[in-house]
């Protein structure tokens, strides 16, 4: 029954709709059991109604016209109990009931499994024999495992609006949940972004431009058949002749008469080029899996690389400019810093990220850029969305596809009920922020790109906490030059004139890779990243800083310098190092600059615990508590799984920026916190109670932060920190300050939705 459950499997992944995969299932259940009847029946959301939508054994003309309650018969039952049903006589069970719509006739042995995708029930799937007789455990398990993966297919169907059970063909609206990534509402249209090389993510997509599309598809061919050539040729001196044929047959299944003739059939018929191939490379793979013979079953896999060679030569010749709607919310596998200016900004509405969480690097990113964004939407059939509408929820982390009227109106609302308070707060946008009894407290922004800065100067930025110069480093295709740096420093430097300016030297690693400075380790996190890579690459940080200082030049403006992933004082001194070798050549070079102040980031747990003698090396301490909290809680911040251990609220990471403020004050030295935390308004009014001299945050979320913190007493601040270091739970802890903001009429800005 595992061979047969293994080719039934590979037959639904091959199948192009659901009607297809039903008829399939329901065609070799029937065989493979010996059951007179084997039938699926699918939830309709409507009315919750279970709508009789494929059967071997009844009336086929009763397909898609007869429907049950969701507690009539046994069905219903199984429905209900969400569990399987295995009846050995269910003619003298009380739910049973017969349906003449369908001709049922009194079936004694029945089997029905619930088909289930993420605790949500979609249907049932049942089997039926006259006679009396209880299904064997072995059939069970079989008929289980197939509803598992009848499961899949169906909520992919929904999520596309191909699944219909209605007489209206409207497709139904789907909620997918996520992870907050940048706050805001965005209805529009999706567009995938189609990684490279990567077959298995190409969305369906249709095309007007057949000939050219053939054209482009027979050039990938062609440089395809070179480049297997070219290998064959390479080898031929190290491989036997049975091992060279191999490279032959892959030639001949790219030509006209194999994959090559099929692909441009599914062209002729309207289709993307890309798509095509993955249609008819699929079929070929499947093909090979159901061999009995374990060699050819393994060819498949080279098919696929096969495949994957041509969608490279396919990806790399095609030019053509991508079309963006109006109202583009780019879906991607895995967000890049690439992606975030793909799309034109007038015609961007969103982002979502399949994978990945709303504390990653991207996500804090868009958040920059004031764009709403998802993350971490896993069950979301992102090859099928491609030109499909789609709301985005950044606030709850929620992406709605074939959104209802209604759907459009309410986020329509809340998407003009944000507008006007952001409207409103941008009154006091350029003034001081000072707390009700005269504490002031210095709000500066975060910022990696260029269009940062006129949203941080409009909303009344004082200074740049951090300026992310990975970023440049990540959109680029090799390191940029010293002089290509300096560059770009200078315009940052000049835009925010006289404003201190704090720039981070290179942080990559983690979830921050460099295409080429490809950095491979199990553990990334806690490997080359930071200060380690570029104290092993000297001659990175030296350009680097090199280039700060020497833009820095006639500017009215105070360069900080920063330091990341410290570790131990022996980085710090090894880095003071360079940069005052730095600073000497540049001066006897003739420049007349100033020696910048250099701090160090507060990211680790050791950097906390020996506060006191780092802080005795340096000018600053700025705490980046994305990282220090994913390291304190040893929780990965991209790691959907976890998301909810994430916790700015934790007692142990409060206890730690406390002691760090404490460490810094000692030493009359200033200390600020440039992580996502500083702009949560909740969590601000803790950190200006713990002596923080400056919060550094998206210029998004600056208005919010002067809004909470202008409408609060600094005393009783430091008062309610007084009780929460007294506490030891995170939930608590949340609730408790959250309520105290709405006890100050501030709940407009903490509600759960925003900040959960």
């Amino acid at each position: 029954m595992l061979d047969v459950l293994r080719s039934v499997i590979q037959e639904v992944n091959r199948a192009g709709d659901l009607n297809s995969v039903l008829n399939i299932i329901v065609e070799r259940v029937k065989e493979t059991m010996e059951t007179d009847v084997c039938s699926v029946y699918l939830v309709d959301e409507r009315d919750q109604r279970l709508v009789f939508m494929a059967t071997r054994g009844f009336n086929q003309e009763a397909v898609g016209k007869v429907s049950l309650g969701p507690k009539e018969g046994l069905v219903g039952y199984v429905a209900e109990r969400a569990e399987p049903l295995n009846l050995e006589d269910a003619q003298n069970h009380p739910r049973n009931i017969l349906f003449a719509e369908i001709d049922e006739e009194p079936f004694h042995a029945f089997l029905g499994v619930p088909i289930i995708h993420h605790r949500k029930n979609l249907g049932v799937l049942v089997v039926q024999v006259k006679e009396s007789r209880r299904f064997e455990d072995e059939e069970e398990a079989f008929l289980i495992t197939l509803s598992a993966q009848l499961a899949g297919v169906i909520a992919h169907a929904e999520a596309t609006g191909s699944l219909l059970l209605s007489d209206d063909h409207r497709p139904q609206a789907r909620t997918f949940k996520g992870m907050q990534g940048a706050p805001g509402v965005a209805s529009g249209t999706a567009i995938v972004s189609v990684p490279e090389a990567e077959l298995h993510n190409v969305p369906y997509r249709r095309t007007n431009d057949i000939e050219g599309e053939i054209e482009l598809f027979k050039a990938a061919i062609r440089a395809t058949q070179q480049d297997i050539s070219d290998i064959a040729k390479r080898l031929e001196d190290r491989l036997q002749p049975e091992e060279l044929a191999l490279f032959e047959a892959y030639l001949h299944m790219l030509d006209d008469t194999a994959i090559s003739g099929e692909v441009i059939s599914r062209i002729h018929e309207g289709e993307w080029a890309p798509s095509a191939l993955k249609q008819v490379i699929g079929k070929h793979v499947a093909n090979f899996e159901e061999m009995d013979d374990a060699y050819l079953r393994e060819r498949g896999a080279d098919v696929r690389d096969l495949g994957n060679r041509v969608l490279s030569n396919l990806q790399s010749k095609d030019t053509r400019p991508q079309h963006y709607p109006p109202g583009t919310i780019l879906v991607s596998q895995e967000l890049t810093p690439a992606d975030l200016a793909r799309v034109p900004r007038d015609r961007l509405a969103g982002f979502i990220s399949i994978k990945g969480s709303g504390k990653s690097h991207v996500a804090i990113l868009a958040e920059a850029m004031g764009v709403p964004t998802v993350m971490g939407v896993e069950d979301l059939p992102i090859e099928l969305l491609d030109e499909k509408p789609l709301i985005i929820d950044g606030f709850e982390g929620v992406v709605i596809t074939y959104p209802s009227e209604e759907q459009e109106q309410y986020y329509t609302r809340i998407a003009a009920e944000e507008a006007a308070l952001v409207e409103g707060l941008e009154v006091t946008g350029d003034q001081p922020c000072h707390t009700i009894d005269g504490h002031r407290v210095r709000l500066w922004v975060n910022t990696g790109l260029m269009t940062d800065v006129a949203r941080s100067l409009d909303r009344g930025a004082e200074g740049v906490g951090l300026y992310r110069t990975e970023v440049h480093f990540m959109m680029n295709n090799r390191f940029p030059t010293e002089e290509e740096q300096r560059v770009i420093y200078r315009e940052h430097l000049q835009a925010f004139a006289p404003r201190p300016v704090t720039m981070r030297t290179l942080d990559i690693g983690g979830d921050k890779a460099l295409s080429y400075f490809p950095i491979s380790e199990a553990n990334p996190f806690l490997g080359w990243r930071g200060i380690r890579v570029t104290l092993d690459h000297p001659e990175i940080f030296l350009a680097q800083v090199r280039a700060m200082i020497r833009a820095n030049e006639g500017i009215d403006t105070e360069l900080r310098i920063m330091l990341p992933m410290v570790s131990s004082t022996a980085e710090i001194d090894e880095a003071q190092r360079l940069i005052a070798q730095c600073y000497r050549e540049i001066v006897e070079e003739g420049a007349q600059v100033e020696m910048p102040d250099v701090g160090v980031m507060i990211e680790v747990p050791a950097a906390v615990y020996q506060a006191k003698d780092i802080i005795k090396r340096v000018d600053f301490l700025s705490v980046g508590s994305n990282d220090l909290i994913q390291y304190m809680l040893a929780v990965d911040r991209n790691n959907a799984q976890v998301a909810e251990l994430y916790q700015e609220f934790h007692p142990a990471v409060l206890h730690a920026l406390n002691h760090v403020v404490k460490a810094a004050h000692a030493e009359r030295k200033g200390i600020g916190i440039c992580g996502e935390m500083a702009g949560n308004p909740s969590a601000a009014v803790l950190l200006m109670a713990m002596g923080f001299d400056v919060l550094s945050m998206t210029s998004t979320s600056l208005l919010m932060v002067k809004h909470a913190l202008s409408h609060f007493e600094f005393s009783y601040a430091r008062q309610m920190l007084k009780k929460v270091l007294d506490m030891d739970n995170a939930y608590l802890i949340k609730n408790y300050v959250d309520e105290e903001m709405r006890k100050a009429g501030l709940g407009n800005i903490v509600r759960s939705r925003r900040y959960s």
